[in-house]
């Protein structure tokens, strides 16, 4: 997979910045992701033909995908997403407002966002394992994201931010004895590691539930960092995973959420606020 990158920044981020954390992604991915997935892909700088994105100009849609780096959300609150354009390319935003807002480098959105569309380009994959909440006992149909469990948790390459990634073993229904369920293996304050399904402190899951027939999320008991970072994220599933979910349930004519007050009592709920 060729993923282009078309600098939008409007000046904020020079090609030459560009460049050298485009240089400390590709490492990420030939040394530290393709060992563990066996899958790959080149990250490269373009240029852009407008002045703003455009996702439906076919002279945009160079290689495999595109991320655009634009300093301004056309989302409002969005932090980055990657869908799908009428000729069938995978595309994307990162958004440098947004990543400030959150205290994060934009370089870790990019890597965040360039390993969640090599794993999974057009959203449509999903993996039958247990609930994330031990509490709730039944299985749902996780999303295959490579980064949100641990989307809070970040390393260096060559003095560049990227983003901490899952590991295959991370979906397996049992866990493995001296499984590695993440890249950076992560030891939290209480000792534990990231178990498979789960999340660790400032990140969280999304699933399929089929009890409630529709998507939900995960976050810990309490995690205030997670759940901000899930309020800012929610603004832009309906740009994401709606579609997702049109695909796949075509016995609604709108993406929606609907819970009965018994799933609003279950230990761990998040009630989520889709965009129409």
């Amino acid at each position: 997979m060729i993923i282009s990158i078309i600098n939008h920044s409007n000046g904020k981020v020079s090609d030459a910045e560009l460049q050298t954390v485009i240089r400390a992604i590709n490492r990420q991915i030939k040394e530290d992701f393709e060992p563990y997935w066996s899958l790959s892909a080149t990250v490269r700088l373009e240029g852009r033909s407008s002045k703003n994105p455009d996702t439906q100009r076919a002279i945009d849609m160079r290689g495999d995908a595109v991320i655009y780096l634009w300093d301004k959300a056309d989302v409002e609150d969005a932090i980055g997403y990657h869908d799908l354009n009428n000729r069938g390319i995978p595309f994307g935003f990162v958004f440098l407002d947004i990543a400030r807002q959150l205290g994060e480098a934009w370089s870790v959105t990019l890597s965040h966002e360039v390993m969640e569309l090599i794993g999974d380009p057009e959203v449509n994959l999903l993996v039958a394992g247990p609930h994330p909440n031990p509490k709730v006992k039944r299985t749902v149909f996780h999303w295959y994201e490579m980064c949100d469990a641990v989307q809070s948790e970040r390393y260096k390459i060559d003095g560049i931010e990227v983003s901490n990634f899952l590991l295959p073993l991370y979906f397996t229904s049992t866990d493995e004895f001296a499984g590695r369920n993440d890249f950076m293996g992560t030891v939290n304050k209480d000792g534990s590691t990231l178990k498979s399904f789960g999340v660790n402190p400032g990140g969280y899951s999304g699933f399929f539930d089929p009890k409630l027939d529709d998507n939900d999320n995960f976050t810990l008991d309490d995690d205030k960092v997670a759940q901000k970072r899930l309020a800012i994220k929610r603004k832009i599933e309906g740009t994401r995973r709606s579609i997702r979910y049109q695909r796949h349930s075509s016995d609604k004519s709108e993406p929606g959420m609907r819970f009965t007050q018994q799933d609003q009592k279950e230990p761990g709920f998040t009630k989520g606020k889709r965009k129409k």
